[in-house]
């Protein structure tokens, strides 16, 4: 005796059965992706913020430690 999932594998390997259930899908995805992708946006454009605000912080902290090592050597001598 087959499992469920046997079946629905077997049931799911026909091509014309493949394409119908993605012909059922493809509106629901359609309309989950016209409600979210403002949300997608603003994800991606966040990140890219943070990514520059990363750099320029990295960039900021380097300068501060070159700066504060010269005055450190000049100090010592």
């Amino acid at each position: 005796m087959k499992s469920i999932r046997d079946k629905c594998i077997d049931f799911l390997k026909n091509e014309d059965t493949k394409r119908d259930v993605k012909e059922i899908i493809k509106p629901i995805v359609h309309i989950i992706y016209n409600e979210i992708y403002i949300y997608i946006w603003f994800i991606c454009l966040y990140n890219v913020f943070l990514l520059f605000f990363v750099l320029a912080n990295l960039f900021l902290m380097i300068k501060l430690l070159q700066k504060n090592s010269i005055f450190s050597v000049v100090n010592n001598i």
